[in-house]
């Protein structure tokens, strides 16, 4: 048995969820979402970086966290320490502080998401394999500090929903957010982020987007899983996939080396 010890261990239902390119590719879309409808959201589009490359902004954080998720807990924690400092810096630029709250709702929908994402593609998970996905991801806020952070899975999805309800608004930067994605992803991919949208985002999101339901989106999952039995769905996937960010989501099929660093 290794003597590293990692965030997350070798054997955790997190590595699984976070060890597959399709998963984080539905991680990705719900977040997409979620975050458009977020009222911190104008901390975002206080550095300019979302709406200029809004799939590359999400994608670094998708990525970052993944990172992090695979690393050796050393490593780990002084990549959460960077994020704490880049964040400090922007409130100084500011001149104002970024909310608990919306740290916790970043931390919230990652729990959620990894959860939803998971069971879509591949089956239920157990309560104590929910439990694990809230604790690592509980790890990380208690590493920056965050106040207010729930004590248990349970008590979390009273918070989650309180946080749904309260922190969720239809604004200008929702509307804008949007024609982003289109401008970046095309007609076409356009599309299919919002259909991936309507498979993972809770029922609020969904609602204040005014995504809708079509009943028959769960027969797609249904096809994409009989593609994967005959190994033919990477190349469905990969087809859609924007050029820019194909080959590191390609990538994300691979595990971490177990030796990453985030030193530099």
């Amino acid at each position: 048995m290794s003597g590293i010890k990692y965030f997350v261990s070798e054997d955790s239902i997190v590595r699984k969820i976070w060890g597959k390119a399709d998963t984080i590719l539905f991680i990705f879309a719900g977040a997409a979402a979620e975050f458009a409808l977020n009222k911190a959201v104008d901390w975002l589009y206080f550095t300019g970086r979302l709406p200029a490359d809004p799939l590359g902004r999400l994608f670094s954080t998708v990525e970052y966290s993944r990172q992090i998720l695979f690393s050796k807990q050393e490593d780990a924690f002084k990549a959460i320490d960077r994020i704490n400092a880049i964040h400090k810096g922007v409130e100084n630029s500011r001149g104002g502080q970024i909310p608990d709250w919306a740290y916790r709702d970043v931390l919230f929908l990652l729990i959620d998401l990894s959860i939803r994402s998971y069971e879509l593609l591949e089956r239920k998970l157990t309560d104590a394999e929910k439990e694990e996905t809230f604790n690592v991801f509980n790890k990380v806020g208690l590493r920056m500090h965050l106040a207010g952070l729930p004590q248990n899975y349970t008590q979390y999805l009273q918070m989650r929903e309180e946080h749904l309800q309260q922190n969720l608004i239809n604004s200008e930067f929702t509307v804008d957010l949007y024609l982003q994605y289109k401008k970046h992803l095309g007609s076409l991919r356009y599309r299919v982020l919002k259909q991936a949208q309507l498979l993972v985002a809770p029922k609020e999101v969904r609602k204040r987007l005014n995504l809708g339901w079509l009943p028959w989106l769960q027969a797609i999952v249904w096809g994409y899983k009989l593609l994967r039995l005959i190994k033919v769905e990477t190349f469905l996937r990969n087809a859609l996939l924007p050029k820019a960010y194909k080959a590191q989501i390609i990538a994300m099929d691979v595990p971490y080396l177990s030796n990453s660093s985030f030193s530099s």
